[in-house]
């Protein structure tokens, strides 16, 4: 029995990582604009399209960014309506790119972003303390690219990607008065490619794939702390109470179809519809050192967990108004599907349907500009019914973002 509450503990905290969520905060201007991607004026389309960047004004273009992300998550018991509130500390996502066209139909360029992310901290103490108590999540992704332009009006792109990440967890294992803390890097390859339309001088058409990436943590460390070290062995630790483990986390593919239509010289629309394939998630295999933490395998010391999840799509729209050649004022909308549903729900990377208000300013001098973003976003209340974690009660969240962009389009 010992055995089987740590490995559901286990997998509940690495699957976590796998699952994770999308972070859509890749450049300042297009969040203002609900995230919508049928934009070349400079380097932040590189990571949305490489296609884009053939299209792209300006020979040479650099652009960088941040985001300050604050969410909040409420989990409540129904039964004995005692309430839970996290508190997670700032998220910083941050995002940079350089193009350059040295022959007339040849563009490169380099795109560095986080689109996978977070740190999530409940109380030590709380009723799901079991399955997190904190987790910190981080990805990378570094994308040299390359992009041909056949024609006024057609273009064609393609990227590699390296990704990095990390994963820090921290959960309770209160029947032994412990604490269990899982660490580990990994990384992985991936590609990008598509296509970037200009059949008119007032329509931008984008149609882009990202591919998965199977992220490999090889030198995991799974390190556990009681009160007595005789415990260890009844777990089949060492005496350290430390296992290794190795195992692949799965972070998905995307598609994005966008569309930018310049209803007038000032006067712009864009709308997006992206498609993630969150149903690679079928199962996750952890392949532990020695520690036999699962049963009814032939091999105890491999953990394999189903996994539930739903491909997800989402719906994006964004406008943007010229003031002046200085000036420039942008809103949007966007609707998010969680990729999961209330009886799969996992605290350690809460995941709502959600509603998401933006708006920002843009502003011109010469060869420079500035952006500055903003969204608010409007999660839909959940009733969690996870009876393989026996979680149970109802989950609301609220978050808002905000970034500060910057470019350099010389000549």
């Amino acid at each position: 029995m010992k055995k089987i509450l740590v490995s559901t503990a286990l997998l509940a905290g690495v699957l976590s990582y796998a699952g994770g969520f999308r972070v859509s905060l890749q450049g300042v201007k297009q969040l203002a604009m609900a995230h919508t991607s049928a934009h070349a004026e400079d380097a932040s389309v590189a990571f949305f399209n490489p296609a884009g960047m053939s299209f792209i004004p300006s020979k040479l273009s650099i652009v960088a960014g941040g985001f300050g992300a604050s969410n909040r998550v409420t989990f409540q018991n129904l039964n004995t309506l005692q309430t839970t509130e996290t508190d997670n500390p700032l998220g910083t996502p941050i995002y940079a790119a350089v193009t350059y066209r040295p022959l007339e139909k040849l563009t490169v360029g380099f795109s560095f972003t986080t689109p996978f992310g977070s740190t999530i901290e409940w109380p030590n103490d709380w009723e799901g303390k079991e399955m997190v108590q904190k987790l910190e999540l981080k990805s990378y992704y570094f994308q040299p690219m390359v992009s041909y332009k056949f024609n006024d009006w057609l273009a064609f792109g393609a990227s590699y990607i390296y990704a990095k990440g990390t994963v820090n967890w921290d959960r309770a294992v209160t029947q032994f008065g412990g604490q269990l803390n899982l660490d580990s890097d990994a990384s992985g390859h991936g590609y990008g490619f598509g296509f970037y339309f200009r059949p008119d001088p007032k329509v931008d058409v984008s149609v882009a794939y990202r591919s998965p990436v199977d992220m490999k943590a090889k030198d995991g460390t799974a390190t556990f702390k009681f009160p007595s070290t005789s415990i260890y062995p009844l777990l089949g630790l060492n005496s350290s109470g430390t296992d290794g483990f190795t195992a692949t986390l799965p972070l998905v593919e995307e598609y994005t179809i966008g569309l930018t239509y310049k209803v007038t010289p000032k006067w712009l629309i864009s709308a997006d519809f992206n498609y993630h394939g969150w149903s690679r998630y079928t199962q996750l295999t952890l392949d532990f050192a020695s520690a036999p933490l699962a049963t009814g395998n032939p091999d105890p010391t491999v953990v394999v967990a189903p996994k539930n999840f739903k491909n997800a799509k989402t719906f994006r729209l964004g406008t943007q108004y010229a003031f002046s050649d200085m000036i420039y004022g942008r809103l949007g909308a966007y609707y998010d599907e969680s990729p999961y549903s209330d009886d799969h729900f996992i605290p350690e990377t809460p995941s709502f349907n959600t509603y998401v208000v933006t708006g920002g300013v843009g502003f011109k001098l010469k060869q420079f500009g500035v952006d500055i973003a903003g969204g608010y976003a409007m999660p839909q209340s959940r009733n969690v019914n996870n009876k393989t974690l026996g979680f149970y009660g109802q989950a609301k969240a609220t978050a808002y973002y905000f970034g500060l962009g910057l470019s350099y389009n010389p000549f």
